[in-house]
């Protein structure tokens, strides 16, 4: 990744969802002369989330920069600040981005299953969304698997896995999942 300025950060936050969050949060980073480099937010069972990657011109201390974000917020309101460093990763051939689809009958064990499977075919998971309601479970994954693998092999065992479950799975290219899910707007 590359940031805009050599001295880039890691920053986390966890507390309850409210409207305001990432307004306050930005306000502080920018307050600073900091810029948003790249950031994930989602909202689970009313707790809010957010990763980012902040670069600044001049070092700060995370400590402090975690602090200031903080502010006088509620007590529940977590943030951890660290130097970004990129993380050591081993060198992958190429890959392709897939979507995986998984839904049944929730039961302990579902996410578990796959991510073990999908860990053990060197399969890396960027993005993961699963939710219970009632009975039912649904996990969607984005995954970069290995343009060397065999991708039917991958399906036939996710299959499996899913028969064993009395679950249905479905695996598709990053490509057709978007076109076929992809929302269109009139105009």
């Amino acid at each position: 990744m590359k940031t805009q300025f050599p001295n880039a950060y890691v920053l986390n936050v966890l507390t309850g969802d409210h409207p305001g969050i990432i307004a306050a949060i930005t306000r502080s980073v920018n307050q600073r002369g900091g810029n948003i480099d790249a950031c994930s937010q989602t909202v689970v069972e009313g707790f809010f989330t957010l990763i980012m990657v902040i670069s600044f011109a001049k070092p700060v201390e995370p400590d402090s920069l975690a602090t200031e974000i903080r502010g006088d917020q509620a007590t529940d309101f977590q943030v951890v600040a660290r130097k970004f460093v990129s993380p050591v990763v081993k060198p992958v051939t190429a890959v392709d981005r897939f979507v995986l689809t998984a839904f049944g009958k929730d039961k302990p064990g579902i996410v578990r299953r796959f991510s073990e499977y999908l860990a053990g075919k060197d399969i890396n998971i960027l993005d993961l969304f699963a939710h219970r309601e009632g009975d039912d479970f649904l996990l969607i994954g984005q995954v970069e698997i290995p343009a060397a693998r065999d991708l039917a092999l991958l399906q036939a065992d996710l299959e499996q896995i899913a028969a064993e479950e009395a679950f249905t799975v479905k695996l598709q290219h990053e490509n057709i999942f978007v076109a076929t899910n992809q929302l269109r707007f009139e105009r």
